[in-house]
């Protein structure tokens, strides 16, 4: 996946810091949407994956616009429910952004929802 900062990104914008770089929560979430669409191929019909960890090294500024590629290399053999993405942040000089690791375990969406509704309820 391919990102261009915008000043919407940077860590002034989402709070995260006062300056005008690429905000370490948005380059989680970019690196997050990667892994969703990784894990696709992992899933049946009416299954989803909910995030569960993040492990993520942010190395070095990136300034608005700046390009960031990112890779989510799904496991090898996925045992079970959960599945561990090494993920990976690229700038356009090909200079490594950040690195790390992010869990997904695989869910029964409606069940899922459901829980979260009785959840929300008290039920």
């Amino acid at each position: 996946m391919r990102h261009e900062v915008t000043d919407a990104d940077t860590a002034a914008a989402l709070g995260s810091g006062d300056v005008p770089v690429l905000a370490t929560p948005r380059l989680i979430a970019w690196m997050e949407a990667a892994t969703v669409q990784s894990a696709a191929a992992f899933l049946e019909t009416g299954q989803t994956t909910v995030g569960a960890a993040v492990r993520i090294e942010h190395r070095s500024a990136t300034r608005v616009g700046g390009r960031i590629e990112i890779t989510a290399t799904p496991p090898r053999d996925a045992d079970g429910r959960r599945l561990t993405f090494i993920v990976q942040a690229i700038d356009g000089s090909g200079q490594l952004v950040a690195a790390g690791e992010i869990d997904r375990v695989i869910v029964d969406r409606d069940r899922f929802l459901a829980a979260a509704s009785d959840a929300d309820t008290g039920s």
